[in-house]
């Protein structure tokens, strides 16, 4: 059999386009996961594992879209891609569970160090186990292989940072405090994802003379489930008749 050849891959066939609109809605994911996780520290306890769920449901969509809009850019020197779309929707539900997981022990041991730290290591462990999850979806004829140091530092940087934007929502009150901290998460996800993208490598015996990427017929009925979890989220918490009271009602449950 003939040698594997490393194929050249490109991450920003569309130019700047997919990483900006994978990072906003990253950002907008986290925005609505830890407003509602802010208000489900101003609630009692039968409430307040109904907003964390809310926020499981909208970061976990923002992490997986911005995944998927970025991998829109993604395009292989003459390997055909394509994606296994229920390892895509795996890759979902493990980023709504273990982020919520993540939210939960904040939202129950609420603002204490210990739990902020364990909250940011479960998200940012969710964060990047719904990238390669996602990643095992790509179906090409072609090996990828990886560089441990840089999935080390993808998981690294999805940790920290998913840390300092939960410290900054739950420690830190104000308009400033919360865009800092959907910032903040956005940069966790997409660092993470290009990262990540960067530990990659594919190898195949065969090529075509042309580049080739992911279709976009395929692409977007995947997106399509989380866009709505995240429209949903939001209308819930835009229509919720005590948003303006929850920095109140949070400032005296401390």
């Amino acid at each position: 059999m003939a040698r594997a050849v490393e194929v050249t891959v490109d991450h920003f066939s569309y130019g700047t386009i997919t990483p900006v609109l994978g990072y906003l809605m990253a950002v907008l994911g986290a925005a609505l996961g830890l407003r509602c996780t802010v208000r489900a520290l101003s609630e009692g306890h039968g409430r307040r594992k109904g907003w964390l769920v809310l926020g499981a449901l909208a970061l976990g969509s923002g992490i997986f879209t911005m995944h998927f809009i970025a991998m829109m850019g993604f395009t292989t020197g003459g390997v055909h891609l394509d994606y296994d779309l229920a390892r895509a929707f795996a890759s979902l539900a493990i980023a709504v569970v273990v982020v919520g997981a993540g939210l939960l022990l904040v939202g129950t041991a609420r603002r204490t160090g210990p739990a902020v730290l364990g909250g940011g290591l479960i998200t940012g462990a969710g964060i990047a186990a719904m990238h390669y999850v996602g990643m095992t979806g790509l179906v090409m004829t072609a090996e990828v292989r990886y560089a441990p140091a840089y999935v080390a530092a993808s998981v690294v940087i999805a940790v920290v940072a998913a840390m300092l934007a939960l410290w900054c929502a739950v420690a830190v009150r104000g308009l400033k405090a919360a865009v800092g901290a959907s910032a903040l998460l956005g940069i966790a996800v997409s660092g993470m994802h290009y990262t990540g993208m960067a530990a990659m490598s594919v190898h195949a015996h065969a090529l075509s003379a042309l580049d080739t990427r992911a279709p976009i017929e395929t692409l977007m009925p995947i997106l399509v489930v989380p866009l709505l979890l995240m429209l949903f989220t939001g209308l819930f918490v835009g229509l919720d008749p005590m948003a303006s009271r929850v920095p109140e009602r949070a400032g005296q449950r401390n």
